[in-house]
């Protein structure tokens, strides 16, 4: 692999912030201590930083002469999960613990920021967005609504993500729709509570739920296209606290996930339908909450030509995916994406035994991919600012 030097004798500092991060994880719109060591480091380097959108977002920027803006973003929050890792820097907080490798990822822009603070090799303005609340918290969202490209106008941004599954030292990546778009939902069901042993006093909620769960499944076996990928799934489930009660109420929970806005409306619509026809036939009433709305992500075909090019410089054309698969996963980066040309790409976490998926209590970033995405980063901006697409 073609890896920068100085990124490469620097991998220790990358490795040492990471597991700095990690052993400190921190929710959405919490990561302050996260905040505390980007900014640090950025302000240590001569980069001008802005902290503060969104609560703990941080903003570095460098000028180097005239040329094009490019935005580089990577993401700081952990997740609600008590980690079963055993290593010396392991999450010292019970319940939150960076189980989807954002440590990584902000580890990763930082070792880039240093080597371009350092080097000035390229001519234009380089803006690094580290931003809070990624998981279902809408922190990209939020970051735009407080002014981050008005404040800090860029004309391409970029991001990355890891991927266990993908070796080490491999990237995946494709233009258009790259990762699904999200609705979370909630859904109330209110029967009559009674005796357990009195069934017929009452509107069991919990008989009830146990049909709507079953009948939502068929909204997309039976009204989606099967040639179009489409997803619901419920995720929670919560009524009654004693062996000998039917309660009055049971909730539910989950996410609707696909590509196209027209689907989108379409899965939303039937969800309604028929969590509402399936309590009423039963007795009972239901009603759906929608909450969290991502939308999907969609690269730009220039975008991908770019990193794909980038990355093959990196890593070699056989270990490039530039047409993957798309993921039914969801990104809040896809805000930006609606309104700053760029994409978004994924990049290996190592494949094999011993390697589990994003969101398990026994995953880790592995360190082995850091001075990868730390280098494609610096080339990026690189190719970037040296041949702007329009």
């Amino acid at each position: 692999m073609n890896i920068i030097p100085e990124i490469a004798a620097r991998e220790a500092d990358i490795v040492a912030w990471r597991h700095a991060i990690h052993a400190h994880p921190e929710l959405a719109y919490e990561e302050h201590r996260t905040a505390d060591l980007v900014a640090e480091r950025l302000n240590a380097w001569g980069l001008d930083v802005h902290r503060g959108l969104a609560t703990t977002g941080v903003v570095g920027t460098i000028v180097n002469g005239d040329g094009p803006v490019i935005g580089l973003r990577a993401d700081m929050d952990a997740l609600p999960i008590h980690e079963a890792n055993e290593f010396d820097y392991k999450s010292r907080h019970d319940g939150k613990m960076h189980a989807c490798g954002h440590d990584g990822h902000t580890a990763m822009l930082l070792g880039a920021a240093q080597y371009l603070a350092e080097s000035r090799e390229f001519e234009g303005t380089i803006r690094f967005i580290f931003q809070p609340a990624e998981e279902a918290a809408r922190g990209a969202r939020v970051m735009m609504d407080e002014g981050l490209f008005e404040m800090f106008p860029v004309e391409a941004v970029f991001g990355m993500h890891n991927w266990p599954g993908l070796d080490i030292g491999r990237f995946a990546m494709r233009p258009g729709p790259m990762m699904a778009s999200l609705d979370c939902f909630d859904i109330t069901i209110t029967g009559h509570g009674t005796h357990g042993a009195l069934p017929h006093h009452g509107v069991d909620p919990v008989m009830v739920a146990a049909q709507v769960v079953s009948a939502v499944q068929t909204i997309v076996s039976r009204n989606a296209d099967p040639l179009r990928a489409a997803v619901i799934s419920v995720t929670k489930i919560h009524g009654g606290d004693a062996h000998n009660i039917i309660p009055g109420e049971v909730t539910l929970g989950g996410g609707i996930r696909c590509f196209e806005n027209d689907m989108r409306s379409l899965l939303k619509t039937r969800l309604v339908e028929v969590v509402e026809g399936v309590c009423a036939s039963l007795g009972a009433s239901g009603q759906v909450e929608f909450g969290t709305e991502y939308p999907a992500v969609i690269n730009r075909s220039e975008a991908i030509a770019l990193s794909a090019e980038v990355a093959t410089e990196i890593v070699g054309a056989a270990n490039v995916e530039a047409d993957s698969d798309p993921v039914l996963g969801s990104e809040d980066f896809a805000f930006m994406l609606e309104e700053i040309p760029g994409c978004y790409i994924f990049i290996g976490n190592g494949a094999g035994e011993g390697n589990c998926m994003i969101h398990n209590p026994g995953y880790d970033f592995n360190d082995a991919a850091a001075v990868v995405g730390a280098t494609y980063w610096v080339r990026l901006a690189q190719a970037y600012l040296s041949r702007p697409f329009g």
